[in-house]
């Protein structure tokens, strides 16, 4: 095996795609691939059941603002159009359900997970449940 097309410098960097979410929002979306550093550091943010477990659908929302490129779900004009603070607040408030869930899909496969969305979740309560056992 050939370890230097593990080296961080032969490496090509996460992918970036393009994404119409519908027809009401005049352009595309543009999101890119997370590492796991950055995904675990999400999940460190999110909110916890009662059994310590990170709350899947915070994570998500989470994962796909951080995932976002353009919009800029940071510019403060943005959010202050929509009337929120925070780019998680701002992308549930300016998509339609259907949008949002356009974007998470599309989020979860640039970050390569290709397993539904209850499995993923089952897998980060299961992570967390771990972490806080140590």
């Amino acid at each position: 095996m050939d370890l230097q097309a593990f080296f961080a410098e032969n490496t090509p960097p996460f992918p970036e795609e393009r994404v119409k979410l519908s027809e009401r929002l005049g352009g595309e979306f543009r999101i890119r691939g997370i590492s796991e550093e950055e995904s675990a550091a999400l999940r460190r943010q999110c909110g916890k059941d009662s059994a310590g477990a990170a709350d899947p659908a915070d994570y998500l929302c989470r994962l796909a603002a951080a995932c976002v490129i353009e919009p800029d779900l940071n510019n403060a004009a943005l959010q202050r159009s929509w009337g929120v603070m925070g780019a998680e607040s701002l992308l549930r408030r300016m998509l339609s359900a259907g949008e949002y869930a356009r974007l998470i899909e599309r989020v979860q496969a640039v970050c390569g997970f290709d397993i539904p969305v209850r499995k993923m979740a089952d897998e980060i309560k299961k992570e967390s449940c771990r972490a806080t056992r140590s």
